[in-house]
């Protein structure tokens, strides 16, 4: 049947993805399991075929297909049966260097887009902190300006390319907020050291320690101070990834332990004609049918640019959790020759361990899901405007109405201070103070904030009756924050305007 998805040339290219992976990955993987290091010739082979700009644009050596390409690539990586083969690849192509090709300079993309492309570069994306996992707005990491350098000090761990990457697309905090930092591998500074995993073993996983680490000003990505709505916008890709690899590799693992099934045999016949291990197989396979599908829809969500947040995050959440219930189906069937490292099984089961905390924790996921359909939290994406919205309120109502809006409930004890610097004919200066549960607007600025908020009045009134995103009015500098931390602090303690 004709699929809505993938077209001709989309089939073309995945017969092509899986002659080269049964040819140059998978009669090795064993071997780059057991020596806990890939070598740097599939990189350059990869990106020879051009598997590793599939994304990303032509004039940087890539084909810039459409996502559904890309797609076709993921569920290849994963057919190999490698997680940390996977997780290196994916890393490289969607995270570490999507954030240069997305907003990084010229420069950027010739030194570090163009080499990644073709192999010659090895990326990796250090997020991740020792005390800051999910709340990426409490990374310590600093990057100080001193003249045209940033002086990075702090640590990330967990990072996949970490310790063999010849450069770390770097989160720190800098004056103006989180800021994304391009740092060479062979940085004076810098540390790296090889943590050892359960699974995911041919991959390489790091941590990093940034001891006055100087990095040239033109390695800054996109905007300073905009890196964490880079970040948030990103993390939709990144959950999209892992769903694809995560269902795609758990439909190879049910594949793969149905031959098993029809060659292995007890009491006299094949183990696949017992009707429990049928029955168990066909409810997976409904299963795995089903969240495909639903990835698919997602991955045309996100293909046509729409804001997929919701859907994303149901994606991740479902898929690594089935594909981590699917691994276990699996090695079960094979009974003790499943707890051998000589199957696959062994594999499969320690590798997919990872995928339901990597990207994001089930935790995580569950806690967004759960903003979106019970408290209608939105997230909008950073580089697209809300539709404009009927005139409802003056900039100086809109501040009045605060102490209404007010959510003592979820105060939980918050003291805080906040300056509002609205200018134009509806503005002011006015404090909000926020302590003992209770919320008070005065005119003027009173004691020491938090947060100082700095806007026109026609642009606050843009992002408080919804014809503007706060991302977007913040990244492009309409909106001034002093402390961003503060300012997501002090906005979930309030209604919206409907």
């Amino acid at each position: 049947m004709k699929s809505p998805y993938f077209k001709e040339e989309h089939e073309l290219f995945r017969q092509s993805v899986r002659q080269f992976m049964d040819k140059e990955v998978v009669p090795y993987i064993d071997q780059w399991e057991n020596d806990r290091k890939m070598p740097r010739s599939i990189w350059t082979k990869l990106g020879q075929m051009g598997y590793l700009g599939v994304s990303h644009p032509e004039e940087y050596g890539g084909s810039e297909g459409d996502f559904f390409y890309s797609v076709v690539f993921l569920e290849e990586l994963a057919r190999v049966g490698s997680g940390g083969f996977s997780a290196a690849i994916s890393v490289h192509q969607y995270m570490a260097v999507a954030h240069i090709a997305e907003a990084g300079s010229e420069f950027l993309k010739t030194t570090y887009l163009s080499p990644s492309i073709s192999g010659e570069k090895i990326g990796a994306l250090a997020v991740s902190e020792p005390n800051a996992g999910s709340n990426v707005g409490g990374m310590l990491t600093t990057a100080k300006k001193d003249g045209n350098e940033f002086v990075i000090n702090g640590s990330k761990t967990f990072i996949t390319n970490g310790v063999y990457s010849d450069f770390i697309t770097v989160a720190a905090k800098t004056k103006n907020g989180i800021s994304l930092i391009v740092v060479d591998g062979n940085s004076k500074g810098l540390t790296r050291t090889k943590l050892d995993k359960m699974g995911w073993h041919c991959s390489d996983t790091g941590e990093l320690a940034f001891d006055e680490v100087r990095v040239p000003e033109k390695n800054l990505i996109g905007q300073e101070g905009k890196g964490f709505y880079y970040i948030m916008e990103s993390f939709q890709l990144e959950r999209l990834v892992a769903g694809i690899m995560s269902v795609a590799g758990a439909a190879r693992a049910m594949e793969v332990t149905l031959q098993y099934m029809q060659e292995r045999s007890a009491f006299g016949r094949p183990i696949n004609k017992f009707q429990v291990l049928r029955h168990r197989f066909a409810d997976l396979a409904a299963e795995i049918e089903s969240a495909k599908q639903f990835t698919y829809h997602t991955s045309w969500l996100f293909s046509q640019g729409a804001s997929a947040v919701k859907a994303c995050s149901m994606v991740k959440l479902l898929t690594s959790e089935l594909a981590k219930k699917a691994s276990d189906v699996c090695l079960q069937s094979y009974g003790g020759y499943g707890f051998m490292e000589e199957y696959p099984a062994a594999r499969w089961y320690r590798d997919v361990r990872a995928g339901t905390i990597v990207g994001g924790t089930s935790e995580i996921m569950r806690e967004i899901i759960a903003k979106m359909v019970i408290d209608e939290v939105s997230y909008d994406s950073p580089y697209k405007e809300t539709e404009k919205a009927p005139l409802q309120m003056t900039a100086r109502e809109i501040i009045a109405s605060i102490p209404d809006r007010f959510k003592a409930e979820k105060a939980n004890g918050d003291q805080l201070v906040f300056h509002f610097d609205i200018s134009g004919a509806n503005g002011g200066q006015y404090t909000v103070n926020i302590a003992e549960g209770k919320c008070l607007l005065n005119e003027g600025f009173e004691g020491t904030p938090n947060c100082v908020v700095t806007a026109t009045d026609e642009v606050y009134q843009d992002v408080e009756l919804g014809r503007k995103s706060p991302e977007s009015a913040i990244m492009s500098g309409q909106i001034q924050v002093s402390d961003l931390g503060a300012m997501m602090q002090f906005a979930r303690l309030f209604k919206r305007i409907k």
